[in-house]
């Protein structure tokens, strides 16, 4: 097994649950700017240690969510920003390029101070 991005969540935008029925959780490292903290699950750490890719596994807390798509731009944008948009929707393609797709599975905001991981297994 490979880690390939391990960070820890420092704080939750007060919107971030309208996403939720979208079955959507957007992320970005700490430096985000001011606007789009509301919406987004922020981060500590955007150094990746290889591109992320379907197979992989977003890991959230305890909780496993198979990566079933990766945009075109989402492994660059993560590492410039911190930033990816997730989708928990079962879809295995994407019209946005910084869009990563995982199994449509229930899922819960990570809580402040929670582990988020990616990982190869």
């Amino acid at each position: 097994m490979m880690t390939k991005l391990h960070s820890t969540v420092t704080s939750i935008g007060a919107e971030c649950e309208l996403f939720l029925q979208e079955k959507m959780m957007i992320l970005f490292h700490e430096d985000v700017p001011k606007e789009l903290k509301e919406i987004a699950v922020v981060h500590n750490n955007r150094d990746i240690k290889d591109d992320v890719a379907a197979g992989d596994f977003l890991v959230i807390g305890d909780e496993r969510y198979e990566i079933l798509f990766v945009g075109s731009k989402a492994n660059e944008t993560l590492r410039e920003l911190g930033h990816a948009t997730f989708f928990f929707n079962g879809e295995s393609s994407s019209d946005l390029p910084g869009n990563i797709c995982l199994e449509d599975k229930a899922f819960a905001l990570p809580k402040e101070n929670e582990e988020i991981k990616i990982i190869a297994v």
